[in-house]
């Protein structure tokens, strides 16, 4: 009976559980949870989603509520974030899940799962939990950390590519492209492809360094060099993809015609060959795959037997032409030293059967890197490991001393010993300390036979007392020293330190120059086209800035030198006549220095508009100097203007502005009457009161301070002659007539000589010995 109750109790409980999770459901308000009203726009809404999403995200906030917190904030900017999921839920009051809703969503998800154009993903579809738990299953034996991306894959991607997918938890598309990636996974990864997951959520320092700006991305990975996927996810697109990272120049593709000189080339390289027999047209994958992982050791060919002419090739080497077959040949061409053939290959067996025929039967030491591989260090004396190393002389063909002890070797059957050979004029150091110091060997061939004991080139060695000439006998006594070495290994009596070789395949040094150029311009274009365009955007944007301001720049100087040359004509007659004498000397004259440029000396005209701020506002401290001009004399006035002020302009309190007569004489004469008895002006009903001439006049207007200097022009010899008696009524003003009485004169002076002294009043003016009239507030300028 109490088993019965509890059972029931159990029930009940179970029941009100559900009906609280119904509640709750039914209870979700999107614009509670985000905390705005009814009416909030799109910004406000976007706004309070960020706020919310970065307090309560998981990775930051370490509340046990956090998550679902996070979760119902997603949900609900989803909904409002999408103006018809936000008036379906104002109209209905729900969250858009019902069924007219959902046959929408499922239109929508239809349509874009039909998308080939393009790979590019929005962040805004990334807001919403799609069974995370059961991506991360399948993604989870190929999850990278940084220091597993620095410390393998990046080393590793030299002998294979690295396919790698950046993903996150609320990213839709991730969901969208998982079935084909899972196939492609399966597909490539038996093939000999690295793969790897990023999660962006929490590796992002690992997503930055990859230049993965949103997910998903895929990108792969060869030689340490990164390079972005940009087409449809398809499983052909993203072979492809794999298959336009390896290098084009790893397989050869061998004929009837060429075949002899590709499996010759055994000595220029000292590499093993290997041909691949297949009916397909293209080279397989899995064949270049294996071709980039041993690119170091072998070379590798290729054979379409279907190809007309290859009969010659399959006849000769007894090939299957109906079954895949892998041929390895090392010094002999004529007969493969060995053989595959299997219907469906598999990686691992071509891994294992490249793997036992990586040498030539007779290696040269053409590195130290080689010599490592295959004469390596003695670490116990069940592992010790002794090379035969013949010192002979570099040839075109093969030798006889060479050829008889390939054949010895060929005829090895210890695998403590290894046979290599070492051209004698290309490591003369390490031949040298091989051999005696008596004349016998010189020209000639030697057999050393050597262990090495440490990485540093310590070695014992023993080299054969005659010199080595493929004779049945050498072949004799070379067979009893290796015999007698399995017994007594103390026959190495000898000791020495060997140099390390030279690098006789490594490019000189203009071919490794541009081989390291044409990568770095390579890895500079991927990275502002493709990879990370996004960070190169500023970068970018500087340049071509510099680069506008630049011929902006070059444009206006030409259109400018172009104007002074125009200006720059002869000088009229009136100014011939002045350097001919008739003006005073100090006039004679001009500055051969060429007129500044208008960059160089700003002068702006003072208007009403411009008189606020360039002189009632003006700072304290700074003053403007201001010439006195008409719409005759504006052009010469403002060019010798220029010059004697030029000298000045390196001082950030002067300005320089030039006010128009023709506008504003009130304004003038109104300020000369507060220097009355520096420049006494006559009434002003005076018949002549249009008549002054003030142009060629410099006020220097102190706006803080209320009060100005004035510069007076300087008269001409001809016209103080022209005054007579008259001339010391009116010694300031310098008019054209004298009080009244018109001049019998000549005509007016040059205009460009008024301001020959501007230099000198200016040099007093910063000075501060000028005489200062102080005015009570500055006149309109109307």
């Amino acid at each position: 009976m109490e088993v019965k109750k509890l059972s029931i109790s159990w029930q009940f409980l179970i029941v009100l559980v559900l009906i609280l999770q119904i509640l709750s459901a039914l209870d979700f308000d999107p614009y509670r949870v985000l905390g705005v009203s009814r009416t909030a726009s799109q910004a406000d809404i976007k706004k309070a989603y960020k706020k919310l999403a970065r307090e309560w995200h998981p990775d930051k906030n370490k509340d046990p509520g956090a998550e679902d917190k996070f979760i119902q904030i997603s949900k609900a900017y989803e909904i409002l974030s999408n103006e018809e999921r936000r008036s379906h839920y104002d109209h209905y009051g729900d969250a858009g899940e019902s069924q007219g809703f959902q046959k929408q969503q499922q239109q929508r998800e239809y349509r874009f799962r039909h998308f080939h154009e393009n790979f590019y993903f929005d962040e805004s579809f990334f807001h919403f939990p799609f069974n995370s738990e059961r991506r991360d299953s399948i993604d989870e034996k190929y999850l990278l950390h940084f220091s597993h991306y620095v410390n393998e894959v990046v080393p590793d991607s030299f002998k294979k590519p690295y396919l790698i997918k950046i993903t996150s938890d609320w990213c839709f598309s991730c969901i969208h492209i998982e079935p084909v990636w899972k196939e492609v996974v399966q597909e490539l990864e038996g093939l000999g492809v690295g793969i790897g997951v990023v999660h962006a959520g929490y590796e992002r320092r690992l997503a930055h360094h990859l230049g993965a700006h949103s997910t998903p991305s895929i990108l792969g990975i060869i030689n340490g060099k990164i390079s972005f996927f940009h087409n449809a996810v398809v499983r052909e697109n993203l072979r492809q993809f794999v298959e336009s990272l390896l290098p084009g120049n790893l397989v050869e593709k061998v004929t009837n015609k060429n075949y002899v000189r590709f499996l010759s080339g055994w000595q220029q390289e000292n590499k093993p060959r290997v041909l691949l027999f297949d009916q397909m047209p293209t080279v397989p994958l899995l064949y270049k795959l294996t071709a980039f992982a041993y690119k170091d050791y072998l070379s590798f060919g290729y054979v379409y037997v279907g190809l007309r002419g290859a009969e010659e090739m399959t006849r000769q080497y007894n090939v299957n032409v109906y079954t895949p077959t892998i041929l390895i040949f090392k010094e002999h061409i004529h007969k493969p030293a060995d053989v595959i053939q299997a219907r469906g290959m598999k990686r691992q067996v071509i891994d294992d059967f490249i793997t036992q025929n990586k040498y030539l039967l007779a290696a040269r030491l053409t590195s130290q890197k080689l010599f490592h591989e295959l004469c390596p260090v003695k670490r116990s004396h069940r592992q010790r490991k002794y090379c035969v190393v013949l010192l002979t002389a570099e040839a075109t063909k093969l030798s006889k001393p060479f050829e008889a002890f390939l054949s010895f070797a060929l005829a090895n059957t210890q695998d403590t010993v290894r046979f290599v050979h070492v051209y004698s004029n290309r490591q003369q150091e390490f031949a040298s300390t091989l051999l005696p110091d008596s004349g016998t060997f010189q020209g000639k061939s030697a057999v050393s036979i050597l262990e090495r004991r440490n990485t540093a080139g310590r070695v014992v060695y023993k080299t054969l007392e005659d010199p080595w000439t493929g004779s049945e006998s050498d072949k004799f006594i070379l067979l009893g020293y290796l015999d007698q070495l399995r017994k007594d290994p103390a026959l190495l009596s000898s000791e020495a330190v060997l140099p390390d070789l030279t690098d006789e395949l490594a490019p000189i040094f203009l071919l490794r120059w541009l081989y390291s150029a044409s990568d770095y311009i390579s890895d500079c274009w991927d990275s502002v086209f493709h990879n990370n365009w996004r960070e190169m955007m500023p970068l970018l944007s500087l340049v071509f800035s510099a680069l506008f301001i630049l011929f902006g720049t070059v444009i206006v100087q030409a259109f400018s030198d172009s104007n002074e040359e125009r200006e720059s004509s002869p000088p009229d007659k009136e100014e011939a006549r002045e350097k001919t004498g008739k003006a005073e000397p100090s006039f004679t004259k001009e500055p051969s220095s060429k007129i500044p440029k208008k960059g160089f000396v700003e002068v702006t005209e003072l208007t009403d508009i411009t008189y606020t701020s360039n002189l009632v506002r003006l700072r304290p401290g700074h003053m403007n100097v201001v010439l006195i001009l008409s719409n005759s004399t504006k052009t010469s006035l403002l060019q010798k203007f220029a010059l004697e002020v030029y000298s000045f302009t390196g001082s950030s309190c002067l300005h320089f502005s030039f006010l128009s007569l023709d506008k504003h004489r009130e304004w003038l004469e109104y300020l000369l009457e507060f220097a009355q008895d520096a420049a006494p002006i006559p009434n002003q009903y005076d018949k002549h009161f249009m008549e002054r001439d003030y142009t060629g006049y410099v006020l220097a207007l102190n706006g803080h301070k209320k009060y100005f200097c004035l510069f007076k022009p300087q008269k001409a010899v001809e016209e103080e002659e022209a005054m007579g008696p008259c001339s010391d009524a009116d010694s300031s003003l310098h008019l054209g007539e004298c009080r009244g009485k018109p001049s019998s004169g000549p005509g007016p002076r040059p205009v460009k000589g008024k301001l020959s002294k501007l230099s000198l009043w200016m040099e007093r003016l910063l000075e501060g010995s000028l005489q200062r009239f102080y005015i009570p507030s500055w006149p309109d300028l109307d």
